[in-house]
């Protein structure tokens, strides 16, 4: 079986706490949009679980991504196999489309499409609610990507509440060569004396009644955290050349641009190529198989 894993984007994104056992609570705007993974599962007899990488030569230096025991979809396969006492293994092949440690969800996407695969591939047929439980134990993320769209998530990314369809939105994903560990940028955040704290809760209800204003509500608290030169440099590129907004997403190190035409996206986006990052046009979508 073989299923497209989108990417998202934290269209606001604020850390307004942390809990004794050292998870951090947000208020975020969760978005899918049009990059991908692509991941192929295949059902073995065997029992055991392997898992295959392909990278694109431009992500092949800045971003490793392990295969094997170590990558999350791995994680992800064996807990939903032990979960409906399956004595089958399976085949994981992942081709990236989605830069890592770029704050666009790659590994969770994965995990949750491998879930959803081997449901059908089994079966087993769980329901949402129970897919959603297998997920929250593999990562914080990794629940929303069985419904996607757009979403108001906060807790520690495990209550998720859906909003209005903000798709077909005009966007520029640009990316330099560093990336950024979550975990860093968590201890970043926390070390923080006076943080950002975007209002995620006014961006929704501007997507509710005015989402045409919804750009002027976006904002991320790890911009203030994250020392990355080539993060500025690619927000002021896309301002410059007619973005009407430019955030970073996630915990970093990808940026995004919102822009009114395709043609001006374009045009940003090989100006950004031609500095030597990875950019690419793509679109905020709704959720689809």
């Amino acid at each position: 079986m073989k299923v497209k894993a989108p990417a998202k984007i934290n269209l606001a994104l604020d850390v307004c706490g942390i809990l004794e056992n050292g998870y951090h609570l947000i208020k975020s705007v969760f978005q899918t949009i049009s990059i991908y993974d692509e991941v192929t599962v295949h059902l073995n007899d065997s029992g055991m679980i392997t898992v295959n990488c392909r990278l694109p030569d431009e992500f092949v230096l800045a971003d490793p991504v392990p295969s094997g025991e170590k990558n999350i979809a791995y994680k992800a396969a064996r807990l939903f196999l032990d979960t409906i006492n399956s004595k089958h293994g399976c085949d994981i092949t992942i081709v990236k489309g989605i830069p890592s440690q770029a704050g666009m969800g790659g590994g969770s996407t994965d995990a949750a499409a491998v879930i959803r695969c081997l449901n059908e591939l089994t079966g087993a047929n769980l329901d949402i609610s129970s897919l959603t439980s297998i997920g929250k134990t593999i990562g914080a993320d990794v629940p929303f990507f069985f419904t996607g769209g757009t979403a108001f998530v906060s807790g520690i990314g495990e209550e998720i509440v859906p909003l209005p369809a903000y798709g077909g939105k005009i966007l520029v994903i640009a990316k330099g060569t560093h990336g950024v560990s979550t975990a860093k940028a968590y201890k970043a955040v926390d070390d923080l004396e006076s943080p950002l704290h975007p209002d995620a809760e006014r961006l929704a209800e501007a997507l509710r009644n005015d989402p045409d204003s919804a750009y002027k509500y976006f904002g991320n608290t790890f911009e203030g955290a994250i020392d990355l030169p080539e993060v500025l440099h690619i927000k002021n590129s896309m301002t410059n050349t007619g973005a009407l907004s430019a955030v970073m997403t996630g915990s970093g190190s990808a940026v995004f641009g919102l822009f009114r035409d395709m043609n001006t996206a374009e045009n940003c986006c090989k100006i950004l190529e031609k500095q030597g990052f990875f950019a690419k046009v793509c679109i905020t979508e709704n959720y689809s198989e």
